[in-house]
């Protein structure tokens, strides 16, 4: 079949990959005329996947029309921030065609701003009913430099509606990456995109030199953190402890590979956060996102501690060790309560 792909960068191009190694012909939407010539002229994405060769059946294009045209799956791989924009040029382009049905696949992990909405709301309110065949998220542990190197990847696609899951699955299922089928998109959202703000605490305490006895701690008690507000979302508690949970939080908060920790890292060897984000160059998710979860935890009167002392660290310039003192002074209590 054809698979589209919004969006070149690091997941979006790794997806790509998994797509072209299933024999699929791919289709790779960049913004960037220059990303777009460099991928098909060179079968590389230097900016963000390195040397890793890329297969020569993606083609990348700088053309929404010739990307999604005879689609069958769209994969919606670009910034939270940028996803409504995109979703609604989707809209128009698909207006185009004659009777063209998609899956289309949200795989992006964040929440936005203001609204507070998942990546799939956002996809949903903007692309018509009559232009989806279904809607789905892939979610898991699962960095784009592993994926490209075919390290054993795990992922979940997950829906509403079983069958779309199940096609997104066979699609993009082979022997190095693969994908499980789930119904909790909620879960599987939240989760993916709140463990972001719990790898930067993580990087935070690599960056201060702690040692694992202070990075379990607060692995444990940040899922209990994201397993809450979860909740307070309407999910199931028992996704959190699945692969858009559990193993997403671990991927992203103890991996180099990943931006979120590598931010906290930046922050807790004493770097600002403008000398951060100019450094790394990529969108931070966990940046906004922290924002997003302070302010829904606040109107929803969930308690998230080390969330808190992030969005103040970030927001407020709050010393990183003067948080950490705050979280350990914090009163005693039942575990589970």
């Amino acid at each position: 079949m054809k698979i589209a792909v919004l969006g070149a960068g690091s997941w979006g191009t790794a997806l790509a990959t998994v797509a072209a190694d299933n024999q699929h012909e791919v289709a790779l939407w960049t913004h960037k005329p220059a990303q777009a010539e460099e991928i098909n002229a060179t079968h590389l994405n230097q900016k963000y996947l390195g040397d890793n060769p890329l297969p020569e059946g993606i083609v990348a294009t700088g053309d929404m029309a010739d990307a999604v045209k005879d689609a069958q799956i769209v994969l919606s791989v670009v910034p939270t921030q940028a996803t409504r924009i995109v979703a609604k040029q989707l809209a128009e382009t698909l207006a185009d065609f004659d009777n063209q049905k998609i899956i289309l696949v949200g795989a992006t992990k964040g929440l936005e701003p203001g609204t507070y909405k998942r990546v799939s709301e956002m996809l949903d309110e903007e692309v018509p009913d009559q232009y989806l065949e279904g809607l789905a998220v892939i979610a898991g542990p699962s960095h784009a430099e592993g994926v490209v190197k075919h390290d054993p990847t795990l992922v979940t696609a997950v829906s509403e509606n079983l069958a779309v899951a199940e096609k997104v699955q066979a699609a993009f299922t082979n022997d190095d990456f693969r994908v499980y089928t789930g119904s909790d998109v909620v879960g599987a959202e939240v989760g993916a995109a709140l463990k972001n703000v719990i790898a930067i605490a993580a990087g935070a305490l690599d960056g201060l030199g702690y040692d694992a006895n202070a990075k379990a701690a607060l692995f444990t008690r940040g899922l209990a953190e994201i397993s809450r507000l979860g909740q307070a979302f309407g999910a199931n508690p028992l996704t959190f402890m699945g692969l858009s949970g559990v193993g997403d939080l671990f991927v992203t908060a103890t991996s180099i590979h990943s931006r979120n920790f590598r931010a906290g890292k930046q922050l807790g060897e004493g770097k600002t956060l403008e000398e951060v984000v100019q450094n790394m160059g990529m969108v931070i998710e966990g940046i906004s996102t922290t924002k997003v979860a302070y302010e829904i935890a606040q109107q929803k009167n969930v308690t998230i501690p080390i969330t808190e002392a992030i969005y103040h660290v970030i927001y407020d310039g709050l010393d990183i060790k003067a948080a950490i003192h705050d979280l350990m002074s914090r009163p005693v209590k039942q575990e589970g309560k």
